[in-house]
């Protein structure tokens, strides 16, 4: 995995005027947290923000704090976005140790075009991204799925992905990619679209509650 740097400043709590402040002068607040290191309420630029979250893979961050002499390795853990304008409004730092394993989410990669895609299926991408727990120096920047032989029918499970070093938290039988027939793909979207309900919100808690 890729390291990157990215500066803070630790950032005053308690009003919410002081992040209204912040983000008026192009600074996201977020939060690192982690063993050793407690809650340290900090703030970046949006700008400097952007190769961490607008990317398909991960990186381990090397994060310097304004005032502090020593740099911390610490990855993304969580990323707030606006609902409307989908730009970032806060975002969680969780420190790395060297000698912990560390539990985040790895994007997946599909590599190559299925036998099933060229003989006039679809492929279907199921799972985007997979949990994934190992210690830091393992941490892949994202997993590839090789589906170049996958005939129409054909899936590759989450048991079928072996990562030396990482265990997939995901559930075993659970589909990552697989083909599928045109028609079929119609007949689920028919339904979908038949049976659609308002989708279901699910609030995420944070380590941290602030004003």
């Amino acid at each position: 995995m890729s390291e990157l740097s990215l500066k803070a400043v630790k950032r005053e709590t308690g009003r919410q005027s002081l992040l209204t402040d912040l983000k008026k002068s192009g600074m996201i607040p977020g939060i690192f947290y982690g063993h050793g290191v407690g809650n340290i309420p900090i703030a970046a630029k949006d700008l400097d923000l952007r190769p961490f979250i607008y990317t398909s893979e991960s990186h381990i961050i090397n994060l310097s704090i304004d005032g502090e002499d020593a740099a911390h390795s610490c990855i993304v853990k969580d990323v707030q976005f606006d609902p409307v304008k989908y730009k970032p409004i806060h975002f969680d730092l969780l420190s790395l140790n060297a000698d912990e394993e560390i539990e985040l989410e790895v994007p997946v990669q599909l590599v190559g075009t299925a036998i099933g895609a060229r003989e006039g299926g679809v492929t279907q991408h199921y799972l985007h991204k997979l949990q994934i727990k190992c210690l830091p120096k393992y941490i892949p920047s994202h997993i590839d799925v090789n589906v170049e032989e996958l005939k129409i029918g054909d899936s590759v499970r989450v048991s079928e992905i072996k990562i030396d070093n990482v265990k997939l938290l995901n559930d075993a039988n659970a589909s990552v990619v697989g083909v599928i027939a045109k028609s079929v793909q119609k007949d689920d979207e028919a339904a979908a679209e038949g049976g659609a309900k308002e989708p279901e919100v699910v609030a995420k808690g944070k380590k941290e509650k602030e004003s």
